[in-house]
């Protein structure tokens, strides 16, 4: 059986409470564990999650992709 962990931040775009560059946005990390009979596999363990390790990743995609 795989479980998908999902955290999420969504901030309605008339939310007052936070900053006017964050309303009506949402930022999900998912992950993917495998449960197996020796125990849970994180099969998601290698996506990054951090701010820069993100941006980094994705310049590279990008820098792929021309």
């Amino acid at each position: 059986m795989i479980f998908t962990i999902e955290p999420g931040l969504y901030f309605a775009k008339n939310d007052l409470m936070v900053p006017p560059e964050m309303r009506g946005i949402g930022v999900r990390i998912e992950d993917d564990v495998l449960m197996t009979e020796n125990g849970p596999e994180w099969i998601s363990k290698d996506i990054p999650k951090q701010i820069d390790d993100v941006e980094d990743w994705m310049a590279q995609r990008a820098a792929a992709n021309k």
